[in-house]
């Protein structure tokens, strides 16, 4: 296949390049910033359109991963480019599209897990979910996350391209042992003894392990009858608690101290980001990929904490359990 990444220079978008590269398939990466690459990666400014259009024409799938990263603070200046970065991004791929001689018959476009309500009682599923947004006491940051996701999906909605299936991917943390990652980074903190519960630990924590993540999305490329929303989760979310003394357990440490909300709150300002990621409540589950018989390498956060920790030490070239 011939598939098309913008905003592929990312964590996620570089993962998805890798595993597509590795499998035979004809990967190009659109960035603003390219750089050197197994695969070929060209320039773009994710806003306007440009020579870049030329590879969506007869491309098989685009996917498009483009966004300013999430994991900042929210000030104006930021807010700003997290909007705008997602919703220029996904006009003008829908404008390549639209003008493409042949264009692609599958447009597989991030979006975020994030969009659900803040809740602990049910699982978001993408039939009976609740949107977020309207929680009581939710702080503003939330609310801003709930806007950009339902505007990003509004943009992709909005784009008139007849000939081309189109797919919201309402990601939850994508989970792998690459260095920068959010398991690279959680597992820092365990390795450092300060993997306790976040808050009150009772937050619900929705992943996907990586492997899955790619076959999920072969999966969709695949079946042509699924577009619209779908969720890529693991099946089974679990508190905050329960998820770090899992990461514990694996790499084989019992203790972790554990973070306040308001150490957070202050840990959050010195480290330039949001305490969202960490205490809301993402209780999502895939409803449409388990109803249509997508079967997960690994569905349990258990299993997948040991298979992480255990790549993380092979890739990065640890051997002991506690360094």
């Amino acid at each position: 296949m011939k598939i098309v990444i913008p905003g592929g220079s990312g964590q996620v978008g570089t993962l998805l390049a890798r595993a597509f590269h590795g499998d035979g398939h004809d990967v190009l990466v659109l960035s603003r910033n390219p750089a050197t690459a197994p695969w070929p990666t060209s320039r773009w400014d994710g806003a306007t359109l440009g020579p870049w259009v030329d590879a969506i024409n007869g491309a098989d799938v685009v996917v498009n991963m483009a966004g300013y990263s999430v994991n900042c603070r929210y000030h104006k200046a930021n807010r700003e480019l997290i909007l705008k970065s997602r919703i220029d991004s996904t006009r003008v791929v829908g404008e390549a599209i639209a003008q493409s001689s042949r264009p692609p018959r599958t447009w597989l476009q991030a979006s975020t897990a994030t969009i659900y309500a803040h809740r602990y009682d049910a699982a978001n599923d993408e039939d009976t979910g609740i949107i977020g947004g309207s929680e009581k006491n939710a702080p503003s940051t939330w609310k801003f996350s709930i806007d950009v996701a339902t505007s990003w999906e509004e943009t992709l909605d909005a784009a008139e391209v007849p000939n081309t299936r189109k797919v919201k991917l309402r990601s939850a943390m994508t989970m792998s042992p690459d260095l920068g990652g959010i398991f690279d980074i959680l597992l820092g903190l365990v390795r450092r003894g300060l993997g306790g519960q976040s808050g009150n630990g009772r937050q619900y924590v929705s992943w996907i392990h990586y492997e899955d993540f790619v076959r999920a999305l072969y999966w969709l490329i695949e079946h042509d009858d699924v577009d619209g929303a779908v969720n890529l989760a693991s099946p089974n979310p679990l508190p905050n608690a329960a998820f770090m003394r899992a990461i514990r357990d694996a790499w084989g440490l019992r203790i972790g101290l554990p973070a306040t909300a308001w150490m957070l709150e202050v840990g959050a300002i010195l480290l330039r980001t949001e305490t969202e990621l960490i205490l809301k409540s993402r209780r999502v589950v895939p409803g449409r990929l388990l109803q249509q018989g997508f079967s997960f390498r690994y569905p349990t956060w258990q299993e997948a904490a040991h298979n992480l920790c255990d790549e993380w030490r092979r890739v990065n070239g640890r051997r002991d359990r506690t360094a």
